[in-house]
């Protein structure tokens, strides 16, 4: 990984600005700073501007774990396309039927252990095609994640478990993916290359799969098991990128 604002990397965003890209960002933690209320996180004005400004030029996709209809309302700009539960969700086609029913057994595990969840500071957030189990603002987050071990000791056939940063979230195993988006909206779009930015686990398939010209980055310190080919230190810096990508957009007209 390779940090992206050197000159290897911002000469990486100009050959990719010449191009026709297609750009996915992640929501939380990538776009929107992290914050302590899920329900709080907001796109930062002056990057939701940038965005409107890129979205009028260039197909801008945001891609996330969240629903579409919740994330949509936190952006202040309209991208081209929205991608929300990790990639089983498109805002066209709706969620994914096959992921939705196959959670149905685990819902109902779920439901009758809710209150021992709540007890341990974890909360549920059912998103149709995915369920997040966050314990962000427990107390005892060592008590939270047992709780949720025991939740998630027997999981039906079909559905696995994905880490995230203070979540745990429960999909089906061959759901759409982020990786699955940015090929899907690719095509759909025209592209002949990609940009896509995030911050966690549920980022790498999009990394992972990506071509061989694309410029990936993810939001954080260096990390040497990320598919990512470049890393930004901190969210705060996505605000430069985007103003590196208008730059050279204006320089190529």
């Amino acid at each position: 990984m390779r940090y992206l604002l050197d000159a290897e990397g911002r000469g990486a965003l100009a050959r990719l600005m010449k191009r026709r890209p297609l750009l996915g960002f992640d929501f939380d933690g990538t776009l929107a700073p992290i914050v302590m209320q899920p329900d709080e996180a907001r796109l930062p004005e002056a990057t939701a501007k940038l965005l409107e400004r890129l979205a009028a030029r260039v197909p801008v996709a945001v891609v996330s774990g969240r629903q579409v209809l919740d994330v949509r309302h936190r952006l202040g700009f309209k991208p081209t396309h929205i991608v929300g539960n990790h990639g089983a969700e498109d805002e066209l086609d709706g969620p994914d039927p096959r992921v939705v029913m196959t959670l149905g057994a685990f819902r109902e595990r779920m439901l009758r252990m809710e209150p021992r969840l709540n007890e341990a500071g974890a909360t549920i957030e059912d998103k149709g095609a995915s369920i997040a189990i966050h314990y962000r603002m427990a107390k005892d987050p060592v008590a939270a994640r047992d709780a949720i071990a025991v939740l998630v000791a027997d999981l039906p056939a079909g559905i696995v478990t994905e880490p995230g940063k203070r979540v745990v979230n429960v999909l089906v195993e061959g759901a759409p993916d982020k990786g699955d988006a940015m090929t899907r909206l690719t095509a759909r779009y025209g592209a002949d290359a990609g940009f896509y930015i995030g911050d966690d686990t549920n980022d790498e398939p999009a990394f992972e799969r990506a071509g061989p010209d694309w410029v990936t980055v993810r939001v954080g310190p260096r990390l040497d098991h990320s598919h990512a080919r470049y890393y930004l230190n901190e969210q705060a810096e996505v605000d430069e990128v985007l103003r590196l990508m208008l730059a050279q957009l204006d320089v190529t007209g």
